[in-house]
């Protein structure tokens, strides 16, 4: 019984981080598509990359795609999630930022 519930409470940690990464994407859609700008394709680039972050996450959790190696270093799986959190982190506020400065100029 314990391994089920590690099993469901390892599955619902890596499903949550889905539901606010899935929002910044679809709202980072809505504005690139409402203002083409560099400063809106920055924040959907970053968007996306946060949503690779918690797919990875998922990915790890469900045993999927096994020959990435998810959760060991030195590993594709890792440098995926490590370097997707990098620009996720990086790109969505730099873009999100920037839309808003220029945008309230107008």
């Amino acid at each position: 019984m314990s391994i089920l519930t590690s099993v469901d409470t390892a599955s619902l940690k890596a499903l949550i981080p889905l539901i606010p990464a899935s929002m910044l994407f679809v709202g980072s859609i809505y504005v690139f598509f409402g203002a083409k700008t560099v400063w809106s394709f920055l924040q959907l680039l970053g968007a996306v990359c946060l949503l690779v972050v918690a797919l990875t996450h998922v990915f790890e959790a469900f045993h999927l795609f096994g020959w990435m190696h998810w959760g060991l270093k030195q590993s594709a799986g890792h440098y995926l999630d490590f370097w997707s959190a990098i620009l996720g982190l990086t790109l969505f506020p730099a873009g999100y930022l920037l839309y808003s400065l220029t945008s309230a100029r107008k």
